[in-house]
């Protein structure tokens, strides 16, 4: 296949970019830079049948001869980029995400939606399934990404049932691995930072909090599977393991050997307290299920922190 990848330059995208490359398919990664590293994508640069354009979806997505596949990862997807960047963040998921359908549409190819665990919000039912509708705050400082992400589901949608438009949506958990940035706010890589910084690791909230830590390249399996499939979705993609943030900060100064102390703040506003996927849809429709524990994967990313 020949497949656009919007946000190609991110952490997930870059990873995309990749396992596609691998397998034999052309690539071409539009991202606008504004959060995703070139150095992300500096070894593919050789490969035959990658190319770059540097191009801002919500403004046009443009490839040039014909794609098979689009898969939108384009999005601010830390606390820290959404919060500094609302309007972009907003504009990705509606125009930008309009502009991708449009580019899937003309070239008669599947569309891949990369949603989120953040269209739950602060979920009051636990574990989330996909028959879920969610507990969002509209106007809180968080909704910028939240509702950016549930309009590009309704959209995809639309585009589905009026104009015929091959959709597939997932709603991706937490995901870690290398290529995060040391400072993306997001608590795998804040942590590892801290710790072999020797700088205290921060827990906002009591660190009772759970979350659901998938590591990257079982998340870009499932990716591949549903741009692969005719699922339709939306399809929950994450590691039903749950951790709490505490014992997550522990794993990582044991992993690390850091003496750094663990220090509490306040739980920012609409943070979600737990969250964990239902991933039944995976395993029947796609065949997908994580295979990667926690204590493995964490290793590996405090090895790629160590080594750059």
């Amino acid at each position: 296949m020949r497949v656009a990848v919007t946000g190609g330059c991110g952490f997930l995208g870059s990873h995309l970019c990749e396992a596609l490359l691998r397998r034999g398919d052309a690539v071409v990664c539009l991202d606008d830079l504004s959060t995703g590293q070139p150095e992300n994508l500096a070894h593919l640069r050789t490969y035959p049948g990658f190319e770059f354009i540097h191009a801002d979806v919500s403004v046009a997505a443009d490839v040039p001869g014909p794609v098979d596949a689009v898969a939108h990862l384009a999005s601010p997807a830390s606390p820290p980029d959404y919060l500094r960047l609302p309007l972009q963040t907003l504009a990705v998921g509606s125009r930008g995400t309009e502009n991708a359908l449009e580019l899937a549409r003309r070239n008669d190819a599947r569309f891949l939606l990369a949603s989120t665990s953040e269209v739950y919000g602060d979920p009051q039912i636990h574990p989330q399934d996909e028959e879920y509708w969610g507990h969002v705050n509209p106007v809180g400082p968080r909704s910028v990404y939240d509702e950016a992400k549930r309009y590009a589901e309704a959209v995809s949608l639309a585009h589905h049932r009026t104009l015929g438009v091959d959709v597939g949506i997932v709603r991706i958990f937490n995901t870690y691995g290398p290529r995060m940035r040391p400072h993306d706010g997001r608590v795998v890589s804040s942590f590892i930072n801290q710790a072999l910084r020797g700088e205290p690791l921060t827990i906002y909230g009591d660190g009772k909090q759970t979350r659901s830590f998938c590591y990257v390249s079982d998340l870009v399996r499932g990716l591949v599977a549903m741009l692969d499939s005719s699922e339709t979705g939306p399809v929950n993609l994450g590691n039903p393991e749950e951790w709490t943030v505490h014992d997550l900060a522990e794993l990582v100064l044991d992993i690390t050997g850091s003496d750094s102390e663990i220090r509490y703040h306040p739980l920012p506003t609409d943070d979600p307290v737990r969250r964990r996927p239902v991933i039944t849809r995976a395993l029947e429709h796609l065949g997908w299920r994580p295979e990667v524990p926690v204590e493995d994967g964490v290793r590996w990313t405090v090895e790629w922190f160590r080594a750059t």
